[in-house]
């Protein structure tokens, strides 16, 4: 595979990204720094076919990225292969407004072929190729420049590598039929909506104890307020106010905005800043939540009863066997809040109860909870053991004329 030099150069760059156009495939791999920012910040992409790989400079004056952009967003015949691409099509999502598409992730391909549930890059590489990556540069500070070569090679490294494994990955899924088996997961990830950072939305990843319509409320002001914050000043929104300080602020909500300061995480200067007045606005203006959005109680209750949990525990146990079965990663097959939503007697829009995922595990599962299907110890060994038909079911007696 030919290397090229670090491409600085907006006439270098449309020309390679003109030539991974007629490809097949390309790898795809990003260096990012988000420590410090809101939004990560692009500091390298590699790109790499079956024939040539780069490095590309985000950072270098006057460079045009069109070409590398409507290649990776725009470009319909050409797949794009990430390794646990969430946070790197996050960025192409924030540049574009899109994301690659269609695309391949080695990730959640190596789940169908029983490889674990997170396999890491680096034990990817050590499973398929049996090469052993240094990883002394993984840490480095990429927003930095110039960069030197070391820097360079690892980061090249992460898609000539991928560029090899995806044709081997591809060919093993042929032959075992699971290839079908990752479309949704593919779409799923690819879909716009995982990306949009929605101010409105932003409560949803608060973790908070109450139901009570008025603190969901300003749980609900206060996530969109700091979303806006944060997203305007570009940094992390744990340094604008932490979680926890938010469920505190909406359970005990402040009178006046010199009373900010007593709130545990928020300094003296909160009584008279103009963040704080804007935080005052923000609870005052806050409204109950709305039946309709209040959360489910599965999410944040006690869990669906003791009888519910016991047939969660045992749906469960019934996963963990058919993902050795089958040797494929139980996380792929199912999630527990779905098992523990089939469990309560849930059967609407279950993913496990649709397509491969019913016929390798949710036809068993629904069995299970219907009685139509046992868990027995034949030599020593666990089984499950069909019934000869589901017990009865309870009937209310019709009321004599």
């Amino acid at each position: 595979m030919q290397i090229h030099p670090l491409i600085t150069d907006s006439a270098q760059l449309a020309a390679f990204c003109a030539r991974l156009a007629q490809s097949n495939f390309v790898a795809v791999d990003t260096e990012f720094m988000r420590e410090n920012t809101f939004y990560p910040e692009l500091c390298l992409v590699q790109l790499a076919d079956e024939n040539e790989a780069a490095a590309i400079d985000p950072k270098a004056p006057g460079l045009d990225m069109a070409p590398m952009l409507d290649l990776l967003c725009n470009n319909e015949d050409v797949l794009k292969v990430f390794h646990a691409g969430g946070q790197d099509i996050e960025i192409f999502f924030n540049l574009t407004g899109k994301t690659p598409h269609p695309l391949f992730d080695t990730q959640i391909a190596a789940m169908a072929l029983g490889q674990g549930e997170q396999v890491g890059y680096s034990n990817l590489v050590d499973l398929w190729l049996g090469i052993h990556l240094d990883k002394g540069a993984r840490f480095t500070d990429w927003s930095r420049r110039p960069l030197d070569k070391r820097q360079i090679d690892y980061a090249i490294g992460d898609v000539t590598h991928l560029a090899t494994i995806f044709p081997m990955m591809l060919e093993k899924l042929v032959k075992t039929g699971r290839g079908v088996w990752l479309n949704d997961e593919m779409e799923r990830l690819a879909n716009p909506d995982n990306y949009r950072n929605d101010p409105e939305q932003a409560w949803k990843r608060i973790k908070i104890q109450s139901r009570k319509a008025d603190v969901l409320g300003r749980v609900v002001a206060m996530g969109a307020w700091r979303e806006r914050e944060a997203q305007r000043k570009n940094i992390p929104r744990g340094r604008i106010m932490k979680d926890e300080t938010i469920a505190d602020i909406a359970s005990h909500p402040p009178r006046v905005q010199a009373d900010l300061p007593k709130v545990r995480g928020l300094s003296p200067a909160w009584k008279d800043n103009e963040i704080g007045a804007r935080l005052m606005e923000a609870i005052e203006a806050s409204e109950p939540l709305s039946r309709d959005l209040m959360p489910d109680r599965s999410s944040n209750g006690p869990g669906p009863g003791k009888d519910g949990a016991l047939v969660a525990d045992l749906l469960k146990l019934l996963l963990k066997i058919r993902s050795r079965e089958i040797n494929v990663a139980a996380r792929l097959i199912t999630r527990s809040d779905e098992l523990e939503r089939l469990a309560a007697g849930d059967r609407e829009g279950l993913e496990l109860l649709n397509g491969w995922r019913f016929e390798q595990f949710g036809r068993d599962a629904l069995d299970l909870v219907e009685g139509r299907l046992a868990f027995a110890v034949v030599n020593g060994k666990l089984k499950m053991t069909r019934t000869e038909e589901a017990p009865p079911c309870e009937t209310v007696p019709e009321p004599q004329p």
